[in-house]
């Protein structure tokens, strides 16, 4: 049974937590949420948020990266590429390319490592069907990278309920609280926890769309000792410079 002492989030928008919760309130989104579950189980945990919206591929591995490797995690949570997909022009293989640096590096020093494959977005936004293509190229890149470097993998892409558009956010594009719930379970099975499965992905009953994946987990500077849900733990996460870094919307 794994036993996650130092667990960093790492990426955009959909890490960071967008639409779930707001800048007023404060975001939780699924790393948040995953955090709490690990809690259960390490109750000291150690807990870092390094996502900023916006953020591209280069983005990630030139703000991101070094913070994250100094902290010595023995998880990493990292979902990337989505901003580079839309950025229609660019050079997306040398994206990626930067992409598995990433992986390559943290997988190196011994950290059990977690991504995501992202849905597809035609049978989510038949709109953004032109997108579909990119998508599939990250996505292959990420299971060749998986192969590679043993990662642990969130498949979102063939999961039933991600087609729910109770899972999505009004801009279905980022994930609705509920969203980052299963998302946060989905992570929960791909870590290995003990009690979850991959039920996850099933389609969702009637019930109203609100969150059932536990407290929040407080926010703070860097390793922050803290309490979470009463647990004595520390588990903190880190915003360094958020105010200044929100500079878009994903």
């Amino acid at each position: 049974m794994p036993n996650y002492r130092r667990f960093v989030a790492m990426g955009d928008s959909q890490t960071e937590g967008l639409w779930d919760g707001d800048d007023k309130s404060g975001l939780r989104g699924w790393a948040d949420r995953f955090a709490d579950l690990l809690v259960n189980d390490s109750p000291d945990l150690l807990y870092a948020n390094l996502a900023v919206r916006g953020r591209r591929i280069a983005e990630v591995r030139d703000e991101q990266l070094e913070i994250a490797l100094a902290m010595q995690p023995d998880l990493v949570g990292i979902c990337i590429g989505m901003n580079d997909v839309t950025r229609i022009g660019s050079d997306l293989e040398d994206a990626l390319d930067l992409m598995e640096d990433c992986y390559a590096r943290l997988t190196a020093t011994g950290a059990t490592v977690m991504t995501t494959i992202f849905p597809d977005v035609r049978r989510i936004v038949p709109i953004a069907k032109s997108l579909g293509p990119r998508v599939d190229q990250v996505n292959e890149r990420i299971r060749e990278c998986g192969q590679k470097y043993g990662l642990r993998l969130v498949d979102l892409y063939d999961a039933p309920v991600m087609t729910d558009l109770r899972m999505w956010s009004p801009d279905r594009v980022h994930g609705s609280s509920l969203g980052h719930e299963r998302f946060a379970l989905a992570a929960a099975e791909a870590a290995g926890l003990p009690g979850f499965d991959h039920t996850w992905a099933q389609e969702l009953d009637d019930r109203p769309a609100e969150s059932r994946a536990g407290g929040s987990a407080p926010r703070s500077s860097g390793w922050a000792p803290s309490s979470a849900h009463g647990s004595g733990g520390a588990c903190g996460a880190s915003r360094r410079g958020m105010a200044e870094q929100r500079d878009g919307p994903n």
